[in-house]
């Protein structure tokens, strides 16, 4: 492989814009271009003749995960180029579209080769290009974006899947309009580039607006930080809970503490510590293998070899927590800490408080035309 641009090299990133996109003056960036934040594994795609290879944000080979994209790249994308990209797995709806699942493109990374061909073809991945670092003998990176953009349009319009070009606008209140309607596909919000910025590798250079909630969640068990000792006992993370009827499901963690406030948390919460024989979730102790509820204390394929146990807490105490948005019945990221909730029983803390967004077909968003 010879190309104007060769691995390893990290894609370009983005930093968080609070507020809605219509109060930013895109004048002040020089012109700003709005696309779809794609909720997948980020990847840079580089292709020359028949040699394809795949790299992810921390530039580790995704090559072999992935045949039908090779496959893919070799009959869709130009003869030598290297895209910025993002690799999605969707399925099929209740509604009959199509949404983004993060949990099933999990599953493709795997050690095994049988299993890898099995799942290229039972979920098979699409790619969806949103920028242009080489073309040809031609490097791109020094370029402003929308000479990039432009030349990414020529390059790749006619693309129909699995490898796809994504949709763009210069509207902010379409853009706005992109940010609600496509989360119901399973779309992470949407990011803004400015037009006159060059790629610049692993700065933080474009923007990106992402959904913000706030939830009631019970306080169900702890895990120790990684620097704790005995002699200075400290919280890495809390494990949060909400009911489903009368039962306490595991719905992700909040983490980020300062070293001072993991001290204080650990002394904080000891009066609550309980046996796990009489915790909601002692059952779960006794399982060995991740599980569908994704309980805590399980091992998976991205966990093994870490210590997942936990301390549980009698479920007594309620916490606000800011999240983004939920995969499955689970919050897709670490959730924030707000504030302690004294106000609120535990047994209150249910499903239903959850935004639940309007269902929004995968197929609409790819279809640029």
């Amino acid at each position: 492989m010879d190309l104007p641009v060769m691995p390893p090299i990290k894609p370009m990133l983005a930093k968080p814009v609070k507020g809605p996109i219509t109060s930013l003056d895109p004048a002040k960036f020089g012109g700003l271009s709005f696309e779809p934040k794609w909720d997948g594994f980020r990847c840079l795609l580089f292709k020359d003749g028949d040699e394809v290879e795949l790299t992810s944000r921390n530039t580790k080979p995704l090559t072999r995960y992935f045949p039908e994209l090779v496959a893919a790249a070799r009959e869709q994308l130009p003869h030598r180029c290297v895209l910025d990209g993002e690799i999605f797995v969707a399925s099929e709806a209740d509604d009959g579209g199509e949404r983004l699942e993060f949990e099933v493109l999990q599953e493709r990374i795997h050690p095994a080769a049988s299993r890898i061909t099995m799942l290229a073809e039972k979920t098979p991945a699409g790619f969806v290009a949103f920028d242009l670092l080489a073309l040809g003998d031609t490097s791109y990176v020094d370029q402003p974006f929308g000479e990039r953009r432009a030349a990414l349009e020529e390059a790749l319009g006619d693309l129909d899947g699995p490898c796809h070009l994504t949709r763009t606008t210069t509207d902010p209140a379409e853009a706005q309009e992109w940010f609600t309607q496509f989360e119901g596909a399973g779309l992470d919000g949407v990011v803004g580039k400015p037009m006159d910025a060059a790629y610049q590798p692993n700065v933080r250079v474009m923007l990106k607006f992402k959904h913000s909630r706030t939830a009631d969640v019970v306080l169900c068990g702890y895990r120790e930080h990684k620097t704790s000792t005995s002699e200075n006992p400290l919280i890495g993370s809390l494990l949060l809970g909400l009911y489903d009827d009368d039962k306490l499901q595991h719905i992700g963690v909040s983490a980020s503490f300062t070293a001072t406030r993991r001290a204080e948390l650990f002394e904080e919460l000891q009066p609550l510590v309980c046996d796990i024989a009489d915790h909601p979730w002692g059952a779960w102790q006794e399982w060995a293998i991740a599980n569908p509820d994704r309980v805590p204390g399980t091992q998976s394929r991205w966990s093994a070899g870490k210590d997942l146990s936990f301390t549980p807490l009698r479920p007594e105490r309620v916490i606000e927590v800011g999240y983004d948005h939920m995969e499955g019945r689970r919050f897709r990221h670490t959730a924030q800490f707000k504030r302690w909730r004294p106000d609120r029983d535990p047994e209150t803390c249910g499903y239903a408080q959850l935004e639940e967004p309007s269902s929004y077909d995968l197929g609409r968003i790819l279809s640029i035309s």
